[in-house]
């Protein structure tokens, strides 16, 4: 990786004026992406300023707490609670739902993992745990595999790129500890068959994951506008536990997402850590990690309040709006979109696709790219309305000369 030799930089002896600090902040700020400006399609996803402000606020309320302790915090352990009762509520739980707040979807999906492999060890006599997935899942699946000692099994995709239910049938055993599908996918924006896989699993006894960090808070506020919406949540039966990410579509700010247990009972059975064998009492956390930042609780919570349905549903029109103009250019253009992508995501591809992306870089826009095949890849946000006009003329400009590629390699975001 790049970056891992350390700088040589020391402590100062004594400490930089405060406006000779800022100003450094700042010069360093313009290398990066541009994305209040909307040129970036990944990683940011803001709502507008009035959502700014609000964020803004709520974080600075809490920039020293600690989420360790709920007994010395109390109004971040209510206000946790609240955030996963309103998204258990979003997403169909049934009564006796339980969950936690996580530091993002990776820890919620390496945590449904650590659930799964420790239910099959106590409740199957499972020594050899496998994780089935597809191949487009996200690599918090990966990581998590590695991290708990999974075997990790691919589903392959099927031509419409979602998971191929059929070869999946053959891949679950009985040492499979748990099964999972997006909904939707990052690489492609498609929902996977949640209902037929989560009945394979629970045909066996084996719990399901639906990893909804994209869609999460993109979804339900679809199927609230009237759209159709592919079954992936907790009304479908077999599906055991969700993630979905409030500091993507749920416009939080970073640090926070939430992963929800059909049974609340696995949550204190199988997700908590406690410890006591030693000489600082009882320590008992639901996290991965031990010290846990209060003002992405309190961000989440604010904005949840904030917008409300209507508001998160005004901003999935928004998307939606922005998309379908994006579909729209991409047909013209005679560039291919990968698959049937449902909402935000979308993936294109042609035969100079790379320079394309090559153009746009120079035209100061900023698309991820992704591999097998080759391909453009963009994640739109609210705020890309405002700039969307503009993008597409860019975007015209750059598959008209697209010129030759500089091998930019792929790399997730």
């Amino acid at each position: 990786m790049d970056g891992m030799d350390l700088p040589d930089v020391s402590l100062p002896d004594r400490g930089v004026p405060r406006a000779d600090l800022f100003a450094d902040l700042r010069a360093r700020k313009t290398a990066d992406a541009d994305w209040r400006g909307g040129r970036t399609w990944s990683l940011v996803y803001p709502a507008g300023e009035d959502v700014d402000a609000v964020l803004r606020e709520a974080h600075n309320l809490y920039l020293y707490e600690n989420a360790l302790n709920p007994f010395r915090f109390p109004s971040l352990a209510d206000m946790e609670r609240e955030v996963v009762a309103m998204t258990a509520g979003l997403l169909n739980a049934p009564a006796g739902a339980s969950g936690s707040m996580t530091s993002g979807g990776t820890e919620s999906i390496m945590q449904a993992i650590r659930v799964a492999r420790d239910r099959a060890a106590a409740e199957r006599g499972v020594t050899a745990p496998t994780l089935v997935v597809p191949r487009s899942a996200h690599p918090a699946f990966a990581k998590g595999a590695k991290y708990f000692g999974l075997e990790l099994v691919h589903i392959p995709l099927a031509d419409d790129l979602r998971a191929d239910v059929t070869a999946a049938a053959d891949l679950i055993t009985d040492q499979t500890a748990l099964v999972a599908g997006s909904a939707p996918n990052y690489p492609h924006g498609v929902v996977d068959p949640i209902p037929e896989l989560a009945a394979l699993a629970a045909a066996r006894g084996i719990p399901f994951h639906t990893d909804a960090c994209v869609g999460g808070f993109l979804l339900p506020f679809m199927e609230r506008a009237g759209l159709d919406v592919p079954p992936f949540d907790f009304r479908v039966p077999g599906v055991t536990t969700m993630s979905a990410d409030m500091h993507k579509y749920g416009y939080a700010t970073k640090g926070a997402s939430v992963l929800l247990h059909r049974t609340g009972d696995h949550v204190l059975q199988y997700q908590a850590f406690l410890y006591q064998d030693w000489p600082g009492g009882l320590y008992g956390s639901l996290a991965l990690a031990g010290a846990r930042p209060a003002a992405p609780i309190a961000a989440a919570w604010t904005v949840m309040r904030y917008l409300g349905t209507d508001g998160y549903t005004h901003q999935v029109r928004r998307i939606l709006a922005t998309a379908t103009k994006i579909r729209s250019a991409l047909t013209d253009l005679d560039l291919t979109i990968l698959g049937n992508p449902v909402a935000s995501v979308i993936a294109f591809t042609g035969p100079e696709i790379m320079p394309i992306g090559d153009r746009l870089d120079d035209l100061g826009w900023h698309l991820d790219r992704q591999t097998h095949p080759d391909a453009l890849h963009l994640m739109v946000s609210p705020e890309h309305d405002r700039v969307i006009d503009t993008f597409l003329t860019d975007l015209r400009t750059a598959a008209a000369n697209p010129g030759e590629s500089r091998g930019t390699e792929a790399r997730y975001s």
